[in-house]
């Protein structure tokens, strides 16, 4: 059954003031490669305008590894480890390899160990008290921009989803009407009627049905 009209829109007017249970981490002008402009990437002083181009035709880049791979061929590794402080692919925390979390600018071996250690997340909140163990909250913060927590379709509060990066109201509204979701095949499906294949593919990245609660 999908939500009611009425019911949706008084929702949708509360995502934008909360984002306390929000799922992504807190961007701090952090660039999503699958959403910056040509003219935002071609800013970056590593990145030249052919490259921006190289960049903008690779899209959508649905793992870290993906634009590292990218990258890796027309940068030193010095000149990546200063982009990555501008230009990132957010990642799974409980699947992503060890060898793309230390990517993450600053890391080290431990905190990869210490990222690994407390699988599965269930929250961002989780996050951030087990890293907080470790590291100070100004780091905690500069870490959590870079990953995510997966957002169950069903269960998931619309502040949560807001905090997908690329999600405005409409496709925000579209996550909520087609409750439940019963397979992520019929997140596909219904999400391919507003936006490209490639979108629904970035956008699923972040989401999940659990369908042992159906």
């Amino acid at each position: 059954m999908t939500l009611s009209r009425s019911l949706l829109a008084a929702t949708l007017c509360l995502f934008v003031a909360s984002t306390v249970n929000a799922q992504v981490g807190k961007n701090q002008h952090l660039l999503n490669p699958n959403l910056a402009t040509q003219d935002d990437l071609s800013a970056l002083p590593e990145i030249s305008p052919d490259l921006a181009k190289k960049i903008i035709d690779g899209r959508p880049f649905l793992g870290m590894d993906k634009l590292h791979a990218l990258l890796s061929g027309s940068l030193s590794s010095e000149q990546m480890k200063k982009i990555y402080l501008k230009l990132f692919v957010p990642i799974n925390l409980n699947t992503e390899k060890k060898e793309v979390i230390g990517l993450i600018p600053g890391i080290g071996k431990r905190m990869i160990h210490e990222f690994e250690e407390y699988r599965p997340y269930k929250a961002m909140a989780q996050f951030r008290r087990e890293m907080g163990k470790y590291v100070d909250k100004e780091t905690v913060a500069k870490f959590e921009q870079y990953v995510f927590v997966p957002l169950d379709l069903n269960k998931a509060k619309p502040e949560d989803f807001a905090t997908i990066p690329g999600v405005g109201k409409k496709m925000l509204h579209e996550f909520m009407e087609y409750r439940p979701y019963k397979a992520m095949a019929q997140f596909r499906r219904e999400m391919g009627k507003y936006v490209s294949k490639d979108e629904v593919a970035r956008l699923e990245r972040y989401v999940f049905v659990d369908t042992k609660s159906l």
